[in-house]
C-alpha cells in the first residue's frame, strides 16, 4: 500500500508539472468543470460508468482515480490501473467516462476526476454497489423435528447491500402463531419463536429475504411436530339388527405416521373378507378409520371392537361395541308407550343401512317395562269383578 501511494504522489507531482510546463496559463483559457459528478448506483455484476464534463480543456490532461485506495485509474486516454475491468473514454476531449464493467461491491466508494492545473482542480462522485439478498445457510435453520408442546426458534440470515430484511410465511397459506391466541399472515424478523407447539403448527415455513433490489429470495424450513397418537370416537355404542350393514368409525391423530388396524376385544387383527372391511382415509397426520361390517348374523359377530393406533412415540386404542336390537321393520316390534316404558343409554348410535337414527326415533326400545295400566292388565282385572258379582248373586 505504501509503494502505491508513493506512485500515486509521483505521478500526480509530474501530472501538475506537465501542467505548469505548458505555455497556456491565461485565466480566461483556464479549464473548469462543467457539472458536478453525479452519484451512481449499480447492481453487483452490471458497468458502472462515471461522467465528468470539463469546459476549456485546451493542453491540460484529464485523469480519473480511487480516492480511498489513491490509486490512479487513467490519465487521458490511457489506463494505467492493471484492473482489466476499468476503462475510460471520451467526447470532444470534453466529457470523460469512466468505465468499470462487472462491477463488485469492493468497487463502492469515491472516485476523483482530476485537471492537471497549477493549483490542480478536481471533483469527487460516490458509486454505490447494491446487491441483491443472499441467505446464509450456515446461519440459517435446517428442517426441525420437535415433540409437541416444545418451544421452537426458526433462524434465518442473510446478507446484501442494503442490508435484508425477513419476513416468514407459511407456505401452505396458513397463520402464524405469534403469542397467546394471536396469529397472523407473516411475521418478520428472525428468529421466529412459537411458543409450546402445537401439531397444528407443522408444515413448511418460508424465510423470505428482500432489500428492494430484486430478486428476492427464500429458503424452505420444514417444521415437523411428533405427538403419540390420539383417538376420537364419536359414536361408542352401536345397536344394530341381524342382516344389518354396520360402518364403525375412528379418528386418529399422529406423527410419526402411525401403523392403524382394527381387533376383537380378544385381541384377533381383522383383516379384510366378506364380512369385514377396513378402510383408511389420510389426511397429513390425520387418519380416518373406517370398518364395514357386512351381514351380522353370528352371534360372535356383536361384541367390543377395537381401532389401534401405534408409532415409534406411543399407541393408543378406542373401543365401539355392537349390540344386536330387533329388527324395526319386524312386525313384532310395535310402539310402547306411558311412564314406565325405558329409555336406551346415552351416546348410543342406531344404525339402518348406512345411515344412523337417532334412538327415540325407534319404534322398538330394548328392556322393554310394562306398567299396571297395560291392557292386559285391565282385561284381568274386569274378569275378576265379573266373577266375584257371580258368585255373590248364586248365594241369593
Amino acid at each position: 500500500m505504501t509503494a502505491e501511494r508513493n506512485v500515486f504522489r509521483a505521478i500526480t507531482a509530474l501530472f501538475a508539472l506537465a501542467g505548469c510546463r505548458m505555455g497556456y496559463s491565461k485565466i480566461l483559457d483556464s479549464p473548469s468543470f462543467a457539472e458536478p459528478i453525479q452519484n451512481t448506483t449499480v447492481a453487483v455484476g452490471r458497468e458502472a460508468i462515471l461522467t465528468c464534463v470539463v469546459e476549456n480543456l485546451n493542453p491540460y490532461k484529464v485523469a480519473w482515480l480511487r480516492v480511498d485506495t489513491q490509486t490512479i485509474l487513467t490519465i487521458q486516454g490511457h489506463v494505467i490501473t492493471k484492473n482489466h475491468r476499468i476503462g475510460v473514454t471520451h467526447s470532444e476531449q470534453k466529457t470523460w467516462y469512466l468505465h468499470i464493467k462487472e462491477v463488485k461491491e469492493s468497487d463502492k466508494g469515491w472516485y476523483m476526476c482530476q485537471i492537471n492545473t497549477d493549483p490542480m482542480k478536481s471533483q469527487v462522485g460516490y458509486l454505490d454497489v447494491v446487491v441483491s439478498p443472499d441467505i446464509l445457510d450456515t446461519r440459517t435453520s435446517p428442517d426441525l423435528i420437535v415433540d409437541e408442546g416444545s418451544n421452537v426458534s426458526l433462524h434465518c440470515s442473510a446478507r446484501g447491500s442494503p442490508e435484508p430484511n425477513i419476513t416468514w410465511k407459511r407456505e401452505d397459506g396458513q397463520m402464524i402463531p405469534q403469542g397467546p391466541d394471536n396469529y397472523v399472515a407473516s411475521a418478520t424478523g428472525s428468529p421466529l419463536n412459537i411458543s409450546k407447539v402445537k401439531r397444528d403448527h407443522m408444515g413448511p415455513y418460508l424465510c423470505i429475504a428482500s432489500n428492494g433490489i430484486p430478486p428476492s429470495i427464500s429458503k424452505r424450513i420444514m417444521l415437523i411436530v411428533q405427538f403419540p397418537p390420539t383417538i376420537w370416537i364419536e359414536y361408542q355404542l352401536v345397536g344394530a339388527y341381524e342382516n344389518q350393514e354396520v360402518v364403525l368409525e375412528c379418528h386418529c391423530e399422529a406423527f410419526p405416521k402411525s401403523i392403524n388396524y382394527w381387533t376383537r376385544d380378544r385381541g384377533e387383527i381383522i383383516s379384510h373378507s366378506n364380512k369385514y372391511v377396513p378402510e383408511l382415509i389420510e389426511d397429513g397426520y390425520r387418519t380416518h378409520m373406517k370398518l364395514t361390517l357386512r351381514y351380522l348374523i353370528e352371534p360372535d359377530d356383536y361384541g367390543i371392537y377395537k381401532c389401534v393406533s401405534k408409532n415409534s412415540v406411543g399407541e393408543m386404542e378406542g373401543t365401539i361395541n355392537v349390540y344386536k336390537i330387533p329388527d324395526p321393520n319386524s312386525k313384532t316390534v310395535g310402539l310402547i308407550s306411558g311412564k314406565g316404558s325405558s329409555k336406551h343409554p346415552k351416546d348410543t348410535t342406531y344404525q339402518q343401512g348406512k345411515s344412523t337414527k337417532d334412538g327415540k326415533n325407534l319404534l322398538y326400545h330394548e328392556n322393554e317395562v310394562r306398567d299396571n295400566s297395560s291392557p292386559r292388565t285391565i282385561i284381568s282385572r274386569f274378569t275378576v269383578v265379573t266373577i266375584l258379582l257371580f258368585h255373590l248373586w248364586s248365594i241369593n
